[in-house]
C-alpha cells in the first residue's frame, strides 16, 4: 500500500472457525485494512461460538474496540442448521481454544450493525462475507438501499470450474443457505466471489505451521489451532498435512493486497432448488474460449486465478504480530 492510499474499510462477516480466525487477525493487523466491524453467523460452529471466537481473535490482536455483533443462528428458511465441527473442532478453534474467554457483544444484531455502519460511511465500506450469507441477506431485507451504501461485497464461497466441498457441486458457505446466497448474488451491487477454484490451490503447509509455532504469541496460537484443521485436509483432500486459506484470501482481495491474475466479470446465480444442484454457484463462463468478453449488465467478478504463494506474506504478518494482548489460560 502506497503512502497515498487509504486503508480499505471492511466489515467482516464470519462463522469463526480456524480459517476465519486467520482472516480476522489479518484484517486487524494489516495496514491496508481498516476493520470497522465484525459479525458472527452460524456455519462452521453455532453463532454464539462464532461470535465468541471473533471477539477472542480481535482481543488477541489488541483490537477490542471493534464492534462485534451476533447474527443468524440458522438459514433464512428456518430449516436446520448444519455445522462444520468435523473440520474446525467443537470450539471452532481446533479444540484448543480459550473456552473461558468472554467479551461484550454489540447491542444490535449483525444485520443492523451492517446497515448502521454502511449508513455511517456511505460508499466506503466493503462487506466481506466468509460464512453462510444469511446475515447479508437479512441486512438486504432490512435496508433495500444497502447496495447503494456499500462500496461492494466480497465473499468467500462457491465454485466455478472446481468441484464443491459439501456436495459434488456446492461449496459449504453457499450450501448452508442457498436462499440467502441467491439473494446476495441477485442484489444490485458489485460482487466479488473468491471461490474454491483459488482457495483450494493456495495452501498453508506443515513448514508454515512450524514457523508459526516457533514464533510464539499470536502466531503460536494460530499454529496450534491449525493442527486439527490440517488433520481434516490430510484425510479428506490432500493426503498430507496442509490446509486451504479460504477466508483470508477474500480479505486480501477486498483490500487490494492480493490482485487476481484472472477475474472475469460475469452473470452469476445460485441454485436454491431442492435437486442435486442445490447450493451450486452458476457462473456464465462460456466466454472462457475468447478471453472472457464483456457481458452486458454483469456485476459479479469471479476470481479464477491468483498468486498461490500468498501464504508467505500471511505467515510473515502473523509471525511479526507479537504476543497476544489477552492472557491465555495456563496449559499443561
Amino acid at each position: 500500500m502506497s503512502a497515498a492510499t487509504s486503508p480499505t474499510k471492511i466489515i467482516l462477516d464470519v462463522d469463526t472457525g480456524v480459517d476465519d480466525t486467520i482472516a480476522l487477525l489479518y484484517a486487524a493487523l494489516h495496514p491496508a485494512v481498516e476493520l470497522v466491524g465484525a459479525c458472527g453467523v452460524w456455519g462452521n460452529v453455532e453463532v454464539e461460538q462464532a461470535t465468541r471466537n471473533t471477539l477472542h481473535a480481535l482481543a488477541m490482536a489488541g483490537r477490542p474496540e471493534i464492534p462485534v455483533a451476533s447474527g443468524a443462528a440458522g438459514p433464512l428458511t428456518g430449516g436446520p442448521a448444519h455445522y462444520g465441527h468435523f473440520v474446525h473442532g467443537d470450539d471452532g478453534q481446533g479444540n484448543v481454544g480459550d473456552t473461558s474467554f468472554r467479551a461484550p457483544v454489540a447491542p444490535v444484531p449483525a444485520a443492523e450493525l451492517i446497515v448502521s455502519l454502511a449508513r455511517e460511511h456511505p460508499g466506503e465500506i466493503e462487506l466481506v462475507a466468509v460464512g453462510p450469507m444469511t446475515n447479508v441477506a437479512v441486512a438486504l431485507g432490512l435496508c433495500p438501499e444497502l447496495p447503494s451504501l456499500l462500496r461492494g461485497v466480497t465473499i468467500m464461497g462457491g465454485a466455478a470450474f472446481a468441484p464443491g466441498n459439501r456436495t459434488a457441486v456446492a461449496e459449504a458457505n453457499i450450501w448452508h443457505d442457498p436462499e440467502a446466497g441467491r439473494a446476495v448474488f441477485a442484489a444490485d451491487w458489485d460482487l466479488t466471489v473468491v471461490p474454491l477454484d483459488v482457495t483450494m490451490r493456495t495452501l498453508l503447509t506443515e513448514a508454515h505451521r512450524q514457523r508459526l509455532l516457533a514464533a510464539g504469541g499470536i502466531a503460536n496460537y494460530v499454529g496450534r489451532i491449525l493442527d486439527f484443521y490440517f488433520d481434516y485436509f490430510a484425510a479428506e483432500a490432500f493426503g498430507e498435512r496442509s490446509s486451504c486459506m479460504h477466508d483470508v484470501l477474500a480479505v486480501a482481495v477486498a483490500a487490494g493486497v492480493l490482485e487476481p491474475t484472472l477475474a472475469p466479470t460475469v452473470h452469476a446465480t445460485v441454485d436454491d432448488s431442492e435437486g442435486p444442484g442445490r447450493g451450486q454457484t452458476i457462473f456464465d463462463l462460456r466466454g472462457c474460449y475468447q478471453g472472457y468478453p464483456e457481458q452486458e449488465g454483469a456485476r459479479c467478478r469471479v476470481v479464477l486465478e491468483c498468486d498461490t504463494a500468498f501464504a508467505e506474506p500471511v505467515v510473515d504478518l502473523l509471525c511479526a504480530a507479537g504476543p497476544s494482548r489477552i492472557e491465555e489460560p495456563t496449559r499443561a
